[in-house]
């Protein structure tokens, strides 16, 4: 179903670029949309699927660096993969270490950013699963009440029944009847599926009580 959605988006100033570009990926069978300027781009919704955007680094207006940065800063995750004729080695180091795929150095070869795209996709992919995992994991605990929370926590922690008892003044019999529902809640049976609940939703762990930091 993922594949089935996924796009890649061209921001290419030069006409002559983007048709080349469109012509290769249409071959390749991916779903392409081409831009002319990174802010014509900008001013589409986002993608819900998997996304690649190729884009010129030197463009006139918003440059392909600035682009990134203005997609970082309004938290949005498409994947990209730079081309340019006139890039250099600071350049594309500031590219990839802000999270670019790759950045390619004109005349490339079609295999080379074919393959490229394909990381970006799959990477994107990979990143539309983790964020659908994690609004399920939280989703899940959203249904636990203030109280099976509390204790969920401290069970996470490793503490037994009767300690958690202790540190939430509660009797053991009590926890041991939230500690049910949360299992119940999440659809879970044991303390090491409840962390991995947990790692999904991205949750912090709690430290022990008494545990020195």
């Amino acid at each position: 179903m993922m594949a089935s959605t996924a796009m890649v988006f061209v921001i290419d100033d030069d006409a002559s670029v983007r048709k080349s570009l469109q012509r290769l990926l249409d071959a390749a069978r991916y779903k392409v949309e081409l831009f002319k300027s990174a802010s014509e781009f900008l001013a589409r919704s986002a993608h819900d699927g998997p996304s690649c955007v190729v884009v010129d680094v030197r463009m006139p207006e918003l440059n392909g660096i600035d682009f990134q940065k203005a997609l970082i800063e309004g938290g949005r995750e498409e994947q990209l993969v730079f081309i340019t004729g006139h890039g250099d080695i600071p350049m594309c180091a500031q590219a990839m270490k802000a999270g670019a795929v790759d950045f390619l150095p004109k005349p490339f070869k079609p295999k080379q950013l074919l393959e490229s795209v394909e990381h970006a996709l799959s990477r994107s992919t990979e990143q539309l699963l983790r964020a659908l995992e994690k609004n399920h994991a939280r989703g899940l605990l959203e249904r636990l009440t203030r109280r099976e929370y509390e204790v969920m926590q401290l069970v996470a922690t490793g503490m037994l029944n009767k300690q958690v008892g202790g540190e939430l003044g509660m009797a053991e019999k009590t926890v041991k009847t939230h500690r049910a529902h949360v299992m119940q809640k999440l659809g879970i049976t044991s303390v090491a599926q409840l962390m991995v609940v947990l790692q999904k939703a991205e949750v912090p762990p709690v430290t022990k009580p008494g545990t020195k930091v």
